[in-house]
């Protein structure tokens, strides 16, 4: 480096020092929480079609009775839980920060954990494949939602 460089960077460090900080845009609270409600019935949904394409009866036995999985069972099971548990993390992080790092791990933990019921549910291998990878897409929604909102901490 000249230090001709040296003696000319004043006063462009002083203007970019007097100029207003650039608006960042990033993932508030709402928007992370609506970005990973969307990002993860978007997937399930195309999980959903596909496995409905295969052949997949879609239908679950419990007890004798036949439960269908429907387009809006999708959709209510992929928003609920992570705008329920998401939110519930955010709200505690507030309080402590911690606690994102905390709801990542065990979040996203339950959701690989649920992929039990699928996987013993009484239904075709189609059904227990398309349910077992929408449990799975729940909990990388969970975890990346929140690592969205981190970063955004992060860099404020």
């Amino acid at each position: 480096m000249s230090s001709g460089a040296l003696q000319n960077s004043g006063p462009a460090t002083a203007a970019a020092a007097a100029s207003p900080p650039a608006r960042r845009s990033g993932f508030g609270w709402w928007k992370v929480l609506v970005t990973g409600a969307a990002g993860a019935t978007v997937v399930n949904l195309v999980v959903f079609a596909v496995a409905k394409l295969a052949g997949a009866s879609l239908v679950v036995m419990d007890a004798g009775e036949q439960h269908p999985i429907t387009i809006g069972g999708v959709i209510g099971s992929s928003v609920v839980p992570l705008v329920v548990g998401t939110g519930a993390a955010l709200v505690l992080a507030l309080w402590k920060p911690v606690f994102l790092r905390i709801a990542q791990y065990v979040g996203s933990g339950l959701a690989l954990l649920s992929v039990a019921g699928p996987l013993s549910a009484d239904a075709d291998g189609g059904t227990v494949a398309a349910l077992s990878l929408m449990h799975l897409t729940l909990g990388v929604a969970v975890f990346t939602t929140l690592q969205l909102h981190r970063r955004h901490r992060r860099h404020r």
